[in-house]
């Protein structure tokens, strides 16, 4: 680590992570009858390779996009993900190399389960793959966390999945941005959803990925990937940023923590007084909205940055908002920085020259996120 004094004691935490999901998570851990169902990794008789769900060829060949330098090159297979995504020994020896104390690990293959049109099987898939997550997890339960897959293909396998996982103990769920079968996320339907992950005390971590073919902003415009990339990680989690806050879903839910991942963050400052505007312009329009925007936000929500956003992060930290912006690495997917993803952070606070921003994005923001008590001196003292 770069920083020096007390600040290198603060374990770093990593709060999106992913990783490839193995081919137990459909051939040993989702039930019989819904094996050749569930979303996985077909292999075709010529070699080549797409993701399968449902019965539907999805038409794409995940392994690219899911190793580190690899996106473009389609002759790559999912027997080259690395040890690292799947095994949890050998996550560990990974997050040990890097510098990274605890990781929230959230899926690859499965964030396009939303794609999946029958309900029995996507509940299926989803109780698959967080069953599997959660031995995976239990390896080192100090070091590892994860994040359940949420089926909203069908409202009472989510409501059922969110008290299974919190049984299995699992830290939070995820689900996409888009509408999963048109569903609104202020929707009377959603509620139930929401209702029961904050009695549980579940994170809902929202993140998107390209690849998918649900209904979205990009897939009804482009098709080009360069246009698909570009717009459907921010674009998705505006529209659902102003859903889930303009609503008034977090006021009806003060105990819910939700995330808005990897779409980075510069956005945020406008879209925030955007709505602040408009709650006082047009507030009449959304009577459950109780509070401001920004306070809501303050109180209740998080964003994930990327090494790099620098002045994004102080302009969030001006408007009082550093405590909801959180780190991850990314890895092991194409685009992430391995090794030395953060290198790559601490070289961005270094040129802020404010460690208290990197003891908040690297460790406190995380642990609020996960409602864990705060313990800034987790690391012990490096001799």
């Amino acid at each position: 680590m770069t920083s020096t004094g007390d600040d290198a004691r603060v374990a770093v935490w990593d709060a999106d992570a992913h990783i490839c999901e193995p081919p137990a998570v459909w051939r040993e851990y989702a039930e019989p009858a819904f094996r050749d169902l569930v979303m996985q990794v077909h292999r075709h008789p010529d070699g080549h390779e797409t993701g399968f769900a449902g019965g539907v060829d999805l038409g794409m060949n995940v392994a690219p996009a899911c190793i580190p330098g690899m996106y473009g090159n389609q002759a790559a297979t999912w027997d080259q993900i690395l040890p690292g995504s799947y095994d949890p020994v050998a996550r560990l020896e990974v997050m040990d190399e890097e510098g990274l104390d605890h990781a929230v690990c959230f899926p690859s293959l499965y964030l396009v389960s939303g794609d999946i049109a029958d309900g029995q099987v996507a509940a299926a898939s989803a109780r698959a793959y967080n069953s599997w997550m959660a031995d995976f997890v239990a390896t080192d339960p100090e070091r590892l966390f994860g994040i359940a897959v949420c089926p909203l293909q069908v409202v009472a396998a989510s409501v059922a999945e969110i008290e299974r996982v919190a049984d299995l103990g699992l830290s939070g769920i995820t689900f996409r941005p888009e509408r999963y079968n048109g569903l609104e996320l202020y929707s009377e339907d959603m509620d139930r959803v929401w209702s029961a992950a904050e009695y549980a005390n579940l994170t809902v971590a929202v993140h998107g990925s390209f690849g998918s073919k649900m209904s979205s902003f990009a897939r009804t415009r482009y098709a080009n990937q360069f246009f698909v990339h570009m717009v459907c990680h921010p674009f998705e989690q505006m529209a659902c940023v102003m859903e889930v806050v303009a609503s008034g879903v977090l006021d009806k839910h003060p105990g819910l923590r939700v995330g808005f991942f990897e779409s980075g963050l510069g956005w945020l400052p406008y879209w925030l007084d955007r709505l602040d505007e408009h709650k006082e312009s047009m507030g009449h329009l959304v009577p459950t909205l109780k509070r401001d925007p920004t306070e809501i936000w303050s109180e209740q929500c998080f964003v994930t940055m990327e090494a790099g956003e620098g002045e994004a992060l102080a302009q969030l930290a001006d408007l009082g908002l550093a405590h909801t912006v959180v780190w991850g690495s990314d890895y092991p997917h194409y685009d992430c920085t391995y090794p030395g993803a953060l290198a790559e952070l601490d070289a961005t606070f270094d040129e802020l020259a404010k460690p208290d921003l990197r003891t908040a994005v690297i460790h406190d923001n995380a642990r609020r996120f996960l409602g864990l008590p705060e313990l800034k001196l987790a690391r012990p003292t490096l001799s």
